[in-house]
Order: structure tokens, then sequence, then C-alpha cells
């Protein structure tokens, strides 16, 4: 069945470069495109007209949610506050334990990913949090996610975490490391299973990756096999690492060297390592460390850097910086790795934070994150097919909505949708020739449904810190209000009276 799109914008690939095409038409027939330009002469059996629209690749999140969103609870939390959001070594002790049944394990990435796909978000490579597991991702949830991921039509890369370490806090409030190798090596092998298992599933859209938690939870010799699978298997490994100071100098501490000249060293580096969010490097101003220089060695490894502006903007830090980075010649791919997943809110984001560290505009354009949303993301998958609208590309398309008033003037369409826009705008999105979402509906989805489950499992999610709180505080103080709470303000009025 060949279809026709049709709108004010198509934002097409010329070969080395995204181009603007205006009052534009792309044709494809089941998976792939077959026509980019203006007036297609050929009959078609189905025209869709999105009007005052941008005809856009879909986005590429390579750092997206999987869960229900617990960095809400962080966000604002104060320095002592963080260390209570951590594992306790008392926790540890007493036998850490599974908070959530497999069902509700099960619900949480079709909650997550419905969340992506309205978005415009057509292929991800999703993280979740071990803060409130037993230890790690299992082989069932990641299944489950599979299935999720397949039936709603998402383009998903996908493997279970491990990890041979998790931070607790001692009661003296020092943060450590709480060992258990055993656990990281059984886990590396339940993601191999699970690699050979679903690669290439639901036709083609559920491919496999390699995702160890953060660096400092992994022993050298994991590190080590995770590359050798990653080259046997010939799939991405992502893995969190320059994300922190803890990280940076537990790191430097063990081992003389940074975080990432300690994976150059392992010869973990390389095209098909991503590295969420490597901005706590060598030279970073929050580092105090100028010896090594790590963007020289993600250029000479060809390492990806996925750039997740929002959540470390939220946190007080970023890159610096992005223009820098990519002036370097590191490929940076983005992820939204928060709620809400809007590419659109990073990219401002993700621009203002590299612009106020350069001073400057160019190398932190809106096209340039543009960019890294499609083509970026692409590279480091080692796919030519996805993050462009070309003539034997896969049908990922969505469309942005250019109508609402909150848009404003039309200027340039890219800087216009980036300004104003949001993930909200999306009003249609293609994925592998079949259309999932339209009109922010997702078909055979009870939305309302999915939101009251959500919360239920976000508050079971919060009431599991307080088992693991080292100060054992009260629920109001580990979670303080943001304004004082009070049953009436009656007592204001009769104040206000006098």
């Amino acid at each position: 069945m060949k279809k026709k799109l049709k709108g004010r914008y198509v934002i097409g690939f010329d070969g080395s470069e995204h181009v603007i095409l205006e009052n534009a038409e792309i044709v494809y027939e089941k998976d792939t495109i077959l026509f980019v330009g203006k007036n297609y002469t050929e009959e078609v059996d189905q025209v869709i007209d999105v009007g005052n629209a941008i005809l856009s690749p879909g986005f590429i999140d390579l750092n997206a949610l999987g869960d229900i969103d617990h960095d809400i609870l962080h966000l604002e939390a104060k320095s002592n506050r963080q260390k209570n959001l951590l594992w306790s070594e008392e926790f540890v002790k007493n036998g850490h334990h599974e908070l959530m049944s497999e069902e509700e394990e099960a619900f949480k990435s079709l909650y997550a990913y419905s969340q992506l796909i309205l978005n415009g978000i057509t292929t991800a490579m999703p993280i979740t949090s071990v803060f409130y597991k037993n230890w790690a991702e299992t082989f069932e949830e990641l299944e489950a996610a599979a299935n999720h991921a397949g039936k709603l039509g998402l383009r998903i890369y996908l493997g279970p975490s491990y990890q041979a370490g998790i931070r607790v806090v001692e009661p003296d409030g020092n943060i450590k490391i709480h060992w258990d190798e055993k656990a990281g090596e059984e886990g590396l092998e339940r993601a191999v299973k699970f690699v050979e298992t679903f690669e290439g599933a639901f036709d083609g859209l559920v491919r496999g990756m390699l995702a160890p938690e953060r660096i400092e939870s992994q022993t050298e010799e994991i590190l080590i096999k995770t590359k050798y699978y990653s080259d046997k298997l010939n799939v991405p490994i992502k893995l969190h690492a320059a994300q922190g100071s803890f990280e940076f100098n537990t790191i430097l501490k063990e081992h003389g060297v940074t975080p990432i000249k300690y994976l150059y060293n392992l010869g973990f580096l390389g095209p098909n390592t991503g590295i969420p969010h490597a901005h706590f490097v060598s030279g970073y101003s929050g580092a105090n460390y100028n010896i090594d220089n790590d963007i020289s060695l993600l250029k000479e490894t060809n390492t990806t850097v996925i750039h997740c502006p929002l959540i470390i903007g939220r946190h007080g830090e970023g890159l610096e910086s992005y223009a820098k980075y990519r002036k370097e010649g590191i490929n940076i791919a983005l992820g939204t790795d928060t709620f809400p997943p809007d590419i659109f809110q990073n990219v401002r984001t993700g621009s203002m934070l590299s612009r106020l560290v350069e001073k400057e505009v160019e190398g932190s354009t809106y096209a340039d994150f543009f960019n890294s949303i499609t083509l970026g993301a692409g590279a480091f998958l080692n796919r030519e097919d996805i993050g462009r609208i070309a003539v034997g590309a896969k049908a990922d398309i969505i469309a942005i909505d250019l109508d609402g008033f909150h848009m404003g003037v039309i200027d340039d369409p890219i800087r216009t949708m980036f300004v104003s826009g949001s993930g909200r705008d999306v009003k249609l999105s293609i994925i592998n020739g079949r259309i999932v979402m339209k009109d922010q509906v997702i078909p055979n989805l009870d939305m309302e449904v999915l939101k009251q489950k959500g919360q239920v499992y976000f508050n079971k999610m919060r009431r599991g810190y307080m088992e693991r709180d080292y100060e054992q505080l009260p629920e109001n103080e580990l979670f303080p209000p943001s304004f004082k709470r009070l049953e009436s303000i009656k007592e204001l009025e009769v104040k206000s009276n006098n």
C-alpha cells in the first residue's frame, strides 16, 4: 500500500545534510520511503495532508526514560538529603529486596514508551533506575518491555542493566560501593542471553544493546567482557560515565586516571560505545583536574557522547560545552533521561547552556542539535536508514503542528518549532510505515488508566525510599514540600483583617 504525506515543510536529506522543502511530499510503501520532493505523479493508495506542519524525521532518544521518573524526588534535594535517597548500609545488611511486583515492573515500560511516542520519539534506547530495585533489571521486565515496544510500534534498543556494585551510605554519612561481583557476572550473562533472544524481534523494531550501570559499579573484568560481547554480537554499549564528582574521584583514587582515561586504557571506548553524560572530564570546571585530555580520547576512539542537557542542567551542571565537543570532532547524540521526554525542551536547554559557556551562537544552533537527534544518533547506531527522510530510508516520520496560537509567527521552521514548540505539538508519528500516534492519541491505549496506574506506581516507589534512608527521617523531612502545607488559610484571613 503506497501512501503520500503532504505538508507545509519537509525536512529532507540530500545525501550529506538536512534540507528544507516547502509544500512538499513524502511517498512511502510498507516501511520504506520511495520519494521526497514535489509533484509525485504516480498513483497512491492514500494521501495524508498534515497541513501547516513540519514533516520531520522521527527523533532518536539514546537515553530515554524507561520507567516512572524518580528524579522529581532528587531534583531539589539538598546535599545531605541526596544521601538519604541512596541505599543505607543497614538496608543492604538487612537484605535488599524487590520493591515492585512482576506485574508492576512490566507496566512501567508501557507507561514510559507511550510517553516517548507522544513526544515524537521514534527510536529509543531506554534507561531505568535501580534505586528502588533488588539489584538491576531482570530478564522478565525487559521481555515485557520488548513486547510493549513491539505492540506500540516503537523502534527500540534494549538490554537488561547489570552491575557488580552499588553506592551505599554508611552510618557516618560517608558513601562507598557495596560489591556483589557474582551478581554483576550473572547480570552480564542475562544481558547476553536477552540480546541473543530478542535481536531483530517484531520485524526488526527490537534490537539489542549492552547496558552496564554506571562505571563505578563495574569491575574491570566485567567492562572488558562487555566490550568483548559488544564486538561479538555487534551491538552498542551504553555506559554512564564522567557524570559526577563521586564517580570521578573514586576512579581517580583507585586507578590514578580519569574515568574516560580508565575506559580508554581498557580498550572499552570505540564507535559502538555511547557515554551518557561525559561532562565531568579533565578540564571540567568542577573536576579540578587538568592532566589528561579526555576529549581527545573520545575523539580518537570515535566514541559517542550522549548529551542529556535537561536533567544535567536541572542539577546545575552541563557539557563545557556542546559546541566545543562538536568542534573537536566528537559525535554527539541526545537523550531525554527524565520526564517529560520532550526533545524540544532538551534542545532549548542544551543550546542555551552551550551558548552560555561559549558566549556565541556558532556551534550551538537549533540546527546543530537537530542533527544530534537525527544524524548523530543514527551514526552511533550505525544506521543510515533512520534519522533522515530520504529515498530508501525507513518511514520513521513525525508531523509537528505549526497551527497553535502559542507557536507565534513562523520564521525558519527549525527555529520556530524549537523556540515555541513542545512534544505536545507532535500530531502524527509514523514508525516503520505504521501510524502509531495521531492527534496525541495512541490506538487501543487508555491513557487515563495508564495515568492512574502510573501514580500508584510512583507512590509506592516514593514510599520505598523510607526503608532505605540511612537517617530514617520522617516522610515530611525526607520529602519536604515546596511551601508550607495548611488545611485552610483562615488564620491568615484573621491576621489580614487586623
